[in-house]
């Protein structure tokens, strides 16, 4: 990504973070960014062009994260810690984008389907590795579609906690309290 398009891509984050999409202008974004809106229109043709680039770029940065981090592990309870961790850390370091795909992910508009398209996605993938390890006897029998929803529901669990705490948050403070409660009651 280049930089005039990096710069609007973070100004785009902030502002739909703090005042929402339907606040946010094209205008506000450029005069953020500092550029005329033709650099703008030949990055992104539209605020919803730019909306969609940037649920995609966080769902595929919690994906690839997850992806990585779980290949490293044979045991599917390690696979589940891993996708906490990452989550609880998604979430310090971007929460703009959390806030994003949160506050867009009910709704009736093309965007809000696009938000539930990409988090099902996001959720199946969770729900794949309980499934294979309740198959393999390393994860309680259960309802792999409310573990999984679960399981990314601590993203929500996570943003409120950080917003609650401040900057008390400790990432490893709130993922031992997620071990000890949601993880451990996935043992077998």
């Amino acid at each position: 990504m280049n930089k005039t398009k990096r710069k609007i891509f973070e100004a785009s984050m902030k502002l739909f973070a703090e005042k929402g999409y339907e606040a946010t202008s094209i205008e506000e974004i450029t005069a953020t960014v500092g550029v005329a809106k033709g650099t703008l229109y030949y990055h992104f043709s539209s605020k919803e062009e730019i909306f969609d680039f940037l649920i995609e770029e966080g769902i595929k940065l919690l994906q690839n994260s997850v992806d990585i981090k779980t290949a490293k592990y044979d045991n599917y309870i390690d696979k589940i810690k891993a996708i906490v961790l990452i989550q609880i850390k998604i979430v310090r370091k971007y929460e703009n984008i959390i806030t994003i795909i949160l506050s867009q992910f009910l709704g009736k508009e093309k965007r809000n389907q696009k938000c539930k398209e990409l988090v099902y996605q996001y959720i199946n993938k969770i729900e794949e590795i309980v499934k294979e390890g309740m198959a393999l006897g390393e994860i309680k029998e259960g309802d792999s579609k409310a573990i999984a929803s679960e399981i990314y529901g601590l993203i929500c669990s996570t943003l409120v906690y950080k917003i609650r705490q401040a900057e008390k948050f400790n990432t490893m403070d709130l993922y031992q309290q997620f071990e000890n409660t949601i993880i451990k009651s996935l043992k077998v």
